[in-house]
């Protein structure tokens, strides 16, 4: 059997995210969002309602039908501005990319876990 280091192979993998498209596209998405302090403040109030009701969800409770149409209002309002449609989708893209890594490693030990 082959002794292989995970923690080089974690670090390798690290390395690649980082050089991936996703992730530039983010990061540079991001820094410029920063920029512009008004736009900035505005996603951040839409970040904090959606992580409060991805949190409910995830507890089991129902959403806030008050917080979800405040969400979509903010959305509709937010990706009238190019840059922050942009931030959305290279945010999206990130994500799913990062989601699709944890599900093939979580696949990877399911084996051992499910024992």
């Amino acid at each position: 059997m082959e002794n292989i280091n995970v923690y080089d192979s974690a670090n390798n993998l690290a390395q690649a995210i980082k050089k991936s498209r996703e992730y530039t596209e983010f990061k540079e998405m991001k820094e410029k969002i920063s920029k512009d302090a008004e736009t900035k403040k505005k996603i951040d109030e839409f970040e904090k309602i959606r992580y409060e009701e991805q949190k409910l969800a995830a507890q089991g409770e129902k959403n806030s039908e008050e917080k979800m149409k405040k969400l979509q209002e903010l959305y509709s309002i937010l990706i009238q501005n190019p840059d922050v449609k942009n931030y959305f989708d290279v945010e999206v893209r990130f994500y799913v990319m990062f989601s699709d890594i944890n599900k093939i490693i979580g696949d990877s030990i399911k084996d051992i876990l499910e024992a």
